[in-house]
């Protein structure tokens, strides 16, 4: 986790990728780096948050924070950063001065604000407008246009006081502690789905398509979870996906590996068919960075469709709504280009006011899709939010 900015990187647009690698890439240059750890994220590193498509009123962002509190393997490490003059082009090294104890960064810390008053207002869509559209979209995929398409949801929520958001990543990350919890930019949320994660060469991701809801009772959620893992409907979703992310790394990968079968991921409040990949990256691309990989696997089938340009299009007359960076990448980047980048899922982005919110989930739907099964799948995916958000 980090805090403070001693840098801001904005970009837009088809490239906006690749303008934040450069971006990234630049300052670091001019950084003076004394690392004693030596792990994964223990040196520079910059927070990022990317907006799921091209055209957009969202900026993306990289963020340079001036802490970064980090653990890893039993290990815990403070990392400050600050900039160096780019004009003395062969820096020295300062003079090492004692890190910041615990206790000063304790002291740096303003009381939590609990908020009050939620109203929930619908979003782009009511309930029944959005069932609407997933019954247009269900006859144009049997139709023959794609093979599927994900279509997501917003809510609006308003606080009468700015909104502190670390109550509610500490209710998330208790609530859900085997998903990634994150916050950048005012983008929050708890995200099972790890898009790409680089570390030394090794590349790994896990894929999650087809959902089920949890019911509460153990007995009835085993049995669901094995319907799911034998479903048709939620098996070829999950194969479109996986399929997407191993045509997307072969050309860069000496060799891939997915498991043969999916297996089931139970969270608190829904179950996944779920798929963990992992690639060794070929020689000629093995300076490919964390977020050159993240722009070359995004999107997924698992948070857009296939074929990804046809549903992309679908999306944006289906949804009627902006989706800034839900279903974006999200995660951070250090200096040697490892990092990792989750999928900004069951999340909600705070507007600049910090007293609104936008709320989202999305489905996967295919041909044998039921339209209003798919909105008790939404719904079950806007739990998290709602419950830390007391909603």
């Amino acid at each position: 986790m980090g805090w403070g900015q001693v840098a801001r990187f904005t970009s837009s647009g088809p490239d906006r990728f690749a303008d934040a690698m450069g971006a990234w890439r630049e300052f670091t240059e001019h950084l003076v780096v004394r690392d004693e750890v030596g792990l994964p994220g223990s040196g520079p590193v910059a927070f990022g948050a990317f907006t799921f498509a091209p055209a957009t009123s969202a900026p993306s962002v990289l963020l340079v924070p001036e802490v970064v509190l980090g653990s890893r393997d039993g290990r815990t490490w403070i990392t400050t950063v600050s900039p160096v003059d780019p004009v003395d082009e062969k820096p020295s090294l300062p003079p090492l001065g004692p890190a910041p104890t615990l206790a000063q960064l304790r002291e740096q810390v303003s009381p939590l604000r609990p908020h009050r008053g939620v109203q929930v207002l619908p979003g782009a869509l009511n309930a029944d407008e959005w069932v609407e559209q997933v019954e247009r979209v269900i006859a144009r995929i049997r139709r023959g246009d794609v093979a599927k398409v994900v279509m997501a949801r917003e809510e609006h929520a308003q606080v009468t006081e700015e909104l502190d958001v670390r109550p509610v990543l500490t209710q998330l990350a208790h609530a859900y502690p085997t998903t990634w919890t994150f916050a950048v930019d005012g983008l929050i949320g708890a995200t099972p789905e790890l898009l790409v994660r680089r570390e030394r060469g090794l590349v790994s991701s896990r894929v999650l398509a087809g959902t089920i809801p949890r019911t509460g009772d153990d007995e009835a959620d085993l049995t669901h979870a094995a319907s799911l893992a034998r479903s048709s409907k939620d098996l070829e979703e999950h194969e479109f996906a996986v399929q997407s992310l191993m045509d997307s790394l072969r050309p860069v990968a000496a060799s891939t590996n997915a498991q043969d079968a999916p297996f089931v991921l139970h969270l608190p409040n829904v179950m996944h068919l779920a798929t963990d990949v992992t690639a060794v990256l070929a020689t000629e691309h093995a300076d490919l960075s964390s977020l050159d990989l993240a722009a070359r696997l995004h999107p997924t089938a698992a948070v857009c469709g296939t074929p990804t340009p046809e549903a992309a299009e679908m999306i944006a007359e289906h949804e009627q709504m902006d989706r800034g960076r839900y279903a974006g990448p999200v995660g951070w980047i250090g200096a040697d280009g490892d990092g990792e980048w989750g999928i900004a899922l069951r999340c909600a982005q705070v507007e600049p006011s910090g007293r609104e919110l936008r709320l989202f989930a999305g489905c996967g739907i295919v041909a044998a899709s039921d339209p209003v099964a798919e909105l008790g799948e939404a719904e079950a995916k806007l739990a998290p939010m709602r419950a830390a958000l007391r909603i």
